[in-house]
């Protein structure tokens, strides 16, 4: 079975979004694991603790954006 230049970008595309797509799914879900530990132990410091996990949280979501990035690139420029 012979794989063109096509269908290896499609390939890799889909490998790449599903593999790129775990770590932030895993940060992210680490993430309010542990913020709200960090609520629930010190409620005075909550406003604090929100805008470290918004911060936190855009930066994983940062890395799957750059995956989509490119496997849009393999997917209509290769």
């Amino acid at each position: 079975m012979a794989f063109d230049a096509q269908t290896a970008a499609n390939l890799a595309a889909g490998i790449g979004m599903g593999l790129a797509t775990l770590g932030p799914g895993l940060g992210i879900g680490y993430l309010t694991g542990n913020s709200s530990q960090a609520v629930a132990r010190q409620p005075e410091a909550s406003a604090d603790i929100r805008t470290v996990f918004i911060i936190g949280m855009a930066l994983c979501e940062a890395l799957a954006l750059y995956a989509f990035v490119i496997a849009i690139i393999l997917l209509f420029v290769v």
